[in-house]
């Protein structure tokens, strides 16, 4: 279960090693400020080495940690985060030598999601994410998360006496692996039902805050969250889109994707992120008024070849075209198409429409038959599994124009 700890102000330093000169480490520090605002703190500073590797026990050198404490000093900040995730060793020796508190990039995105987290599937995915890092990190954390008594870090399973203690962190493991085994069992037995309904999948992927959820809430007018800040929605949601002429499809949103997400993260939403896995399309959603977009790209594509998603159909939408001072020319190279989009203006978006309905198309047989009055029900067999354009009532039966899917094109005739 997760504790509820009272929030605390807290305000950071944002601390990168940049190991060599193609590493955009300013880039990742303002990101890693986003996620300080996401998880309601302020940054006070920053503070980036160059060297050839990672310090193995205090992250960064002797110089810059006698630089950090001066900062600290004259900040009034209250901790630093780190932009890679610390070793338990690393962790407890820059608490010793600054004396404040020490947070890594995988503990704040933990804590956002444990803050954001709202269906019982999801809380359990984040408890056994947060469980396993506590569980490897136990040699560095004890004083650091209890320096304030809340905020970030403490959010979720905490620092309790059932989490200090690794006998008793294995056991919950343990059982929070059993009930999202059986919360799996229950999404396989839905994407079950799904396939024997025939309708096809499409998957909205995509960096986090590109604009997943403001997409398929205008497509198919739901109302979903939607939010400026960092991973806004962490919960499955599926929709129906009608497409036209009774025409559907499937629409399933996913958590966003973010550089260096915390591998006991992927693990532990394998199950949500193989939603991406058994659709069948694949819907990347890319924010393209962001300087950073190429390298976004590159992260959901290094995710999803991470999940075992390859070989599937791909369409890519630029988002975001009202936020653009000019129009450009985008286009990814790795989908098969690509469209300009704004879920704000609706630009584009009956175009991606029109593209999911001619892929869908693709799988499908048109077909042109009369059926007699005593063969009605394979019209209803078309209606339920295919796309019927006319139907027409003669005196000699019924004429009937219609994309049907493989499965069915034999029981027609």
């Amino acid at each position: 279960m997760l504790y509820e700890m009272k929030e605390q102000e807290e305000s950071f330093l944002l601390v990168g090693v940049q190991t060599n000169e193609f590493e955009k480490t300013e880039e990742s520090l303002d990101e890693l400020g986003e996620l300080v605002f996401t998880a309601n703190a302020t940054v006070r500073g920053r503070l980036i080495q160059k060297r050839e590797a990672i310090h193995p026990t205090t992250y960064v050198g002797k110089g810059k940690l006698e630089e950090l404490k001066e900062l600290l000093w004259e900040t009034q900040a209250t901790g630093i985060v780190c932009d890679d995730e610390l070793s338990a060793i690393q962790l407890r020796n820059l608490e010793q030598e600054l004396d404040c508190k020490v947070v890594d990039r995988t503990l704040l995105i933990l804590d956002i999601f444990a803050a954001r987290a709202t269906s019982s599937e999801g809380k359990i995915q984040v408890e056994l994410a947060q469980l396993k890092y506590r569980a490897s990190h136990l040699v560095g954390v004890g004083k650091s998360m209890s320096r304030l008594g809340g905020g970030i870090g403490t959010r979720g399973p905490g620092e309790k006496k059932l989490e200090s203690d690794r006998r008793m962190i294995r056991e919950r493991i343990t059982k929070l692996k059993a009930q999202l085994r059986e919360v799996e069992s229950h999404r396989s037995l839905l994407r079950t039902q799904r396939t024997s309904s025939n309708l096809k999948v499409a998957a909205l992927v995509g960096y986090t805050s590109a604009g997943k959820s403001s997409l398929l809430n205008a497509l198919t007018g739901s109302d979903i969250l939607e939010d400026a800040m960092l991973f806004s929605t962490l919960d499955t949601t599926t929709r129906i889109l009608e497409l036209d002429k009774n025409q559907q499809i499937l629409l399933t949103d996913t958590v966003g994707f973010i550089n260096k997400l915390p591998h006991n993260l992927i693990e532990a939403f394998k199950g949500t992120l193989e939603e991406a896995k058994y659709a069948d399309i694949i819907i990347h959603v890319v924010d393209a008024s962001n300087p950073q977009m190429d390298h976004q790209m590159h992260v959901v594509y290094d995710t999803l070849r991470q999940l075992g998603v390859e070989g599937k159909m791909v369409i890519t939408v630029f988002n975001k075209q009202d936020r653009l001072q000019e129009i450009k020319h985008q286009k990814d190279v790795q989908a098969d198409a690509s469209i300009l989009i704004s879920t704000k203006t609706g630009q584009g978006l009956e175009e991606l429409k029109q593209q999911l309905s001619n892929i869908l198309r693709k799988d499908q047989i048109y077909i042109e038959r009369l059926y007699s009055f005593s063969d009605a029900g394979k019209i209803q067999l078309i209606r339920k599994n295919g796309q019927l354009l006319e139907e027409e009532y003669l005196p000699e039966g019924i004429a009937v124009k219609a994309y049907v899917t493989k499965e069915i094109y034999g029981k027609l005739f």
